[in-house]
């Protein structure tokens, strides 16, 4: 399993549009993806669970990956969270 640590820039937070992104990279892999805040998890590939996490900008997020492509799911969940995700 890898872990890793984000805070969110965007202005409005993961509202719709940004938490689709989310869930659309979430769902390119066959890694199992948890998102969590606050101690709450959701299922990283469910726009309901995302959108469940209330996140706002400033919050910081854990997100997991378990599987065969757990390294490459991390990764590209990093990237979109770090660059596309401030301007959606």
């Amino acid at each position: 399993m890898r872990e890793i640590s984000v805070t969110i820039h965007n202005k409005a937070g993961l509202h719709a549009r940004p938490a689709s992104m989310f869930v659309n990279m979430a769902q390119k892999f066959a890694s199992e993806i948890l998102i969590a805040k606050n101690g709450k998890k959701a299922n990283g590939k469910s726009i309901i669970g995302v959108l469940s996490l209330g996140v706002i900008e400033g919050d910081q997020l854990y997100i997991y990956a378990a599987g065969d492509d757990e390294s490459d799911a991390i990764a590209a969940i990093e990237n979109l969270v770090n660059t596309q995700l401030l301007h959606a």
